[in-house]
């Protein structure tokens, strides 16, 4: 098959070095092959070179990286191919988006070491322990799917701003209508309070993030969230709970950074078993 019959992505790339590293990715029938790529670039070519450890091959490309991660902008076309596929096709290979208001750009993570919920470990301290079962909040699921959404996507400061952009939100729609994303929320006098979402791939739940609103009483209100989402999963026999990071808010809980390697094992395992994220 000739190059002619190939499109070709244009793909920036971060190393380690912090280095820009431009490479062409041949594509054909959606896939594209690491013997194919064309690196750009005398001194970035080596730097990619000596840090490339393998890749994952969709649409575009994102680069895996022994003690940290890349991140991989695709160029020229990107918004035409972001949708629910594509995001699909990013989870089960362990990548996960996270854009740039800002810039307009949405770039591609794949931590090494990567953060987990372990379902067997979870630590529930008895002070929240105590607030689950007081019945402060009513919780639901799958509820208000777009409203948390939009809540999680709210800057929580200067310094800690938005990752959102209207074009992946609306890949998450996409994915929430057809059952691959799910929400859960807590309620206090009728009013949102708290919430989180996340992607459903077989029995991997892959957590995005999360939301609270004190100041209309909603103290502790994505925790309680966190603590249902948790009890469901165990109840539906789910096998991966993935927080991409790990934080002081998930290390009470026992969130946990396991290699990249073993990740991508029990990635592959939990992919492979179907559950239902749904009551009934």
């Amino acid at each position: 098959m000739g190059d002619t019959e190939l499109e070709r992505f244009r793909v920036h790339v971060t190393c380690l070095t912090d280095h820009q590293v431009e490479i062409e990715v041949p594509v054909q029938g959606g896939l594209a092959r690491l013997e194919d790529l064309e690196v750009h670039g005398t001194e970035e070519g080596e730097c990619f070179s000596s840090w490339l450890h393998g890749t994952i091959m969709t649409e575009w490309e994102t680069v895996r990286q022994s003690s940290t991660y890349a991140l991989a902008t695709m160029v020229d076309d990107a918004e035409q191919h972001l949708d629910g596929d594509l995001l699909l096709h990013a989870y089960i290979n362990g990548i996960f988006p996270m854009a740039d208001p800002d810039e307009g750009v949405i770039e591609w993570f794949r931590p090494d070491p990567r953060g987990i919920l372990p379902l067997d470990t979870v630590h529930v301290p008895r002070s929240l322990q105590r607030r689950v079962r007081s019945g402060r909040f009513e919780v639901s699921v799958n509820r208000s799917f777009e409203e948390v959404l939009r809540a999680c996507a709210v800057p929580r400061s200067a310094e800690n701003g938005s990752w959102m952009v209207e074009d992946l939100l609306s890949a998450y729609l996409e994915l929430y209508e057809r059952g691959f994303a799910h929400s859960v929320e807590a309620r206090r006098d009728g009013m949102l309070v708290g919430g989180l979402y996340g992607v459903q791939v077989g029995s991997a739940f892959f957590g995005e993030s999360m939301f609270s609103r004190p100041e209309s009483g909603g103290t502790d209100a994505s925790k309680v969230c966190l603590v249902h989402l948790v009890e469901r999963m165990r109840a539906r026999g789910f096998m991966l709970l993935d927080t991409q990071f790990v934080n002081d808010h998930l290390q009470q809980f026992g969130c946990i950074e396991i290699p990249a390697a073993e990740y991508d094992i029990m990635l592959a395992e939990a992919i492979r078993q179907p559950r239902s994220f749904h009551d009934g």
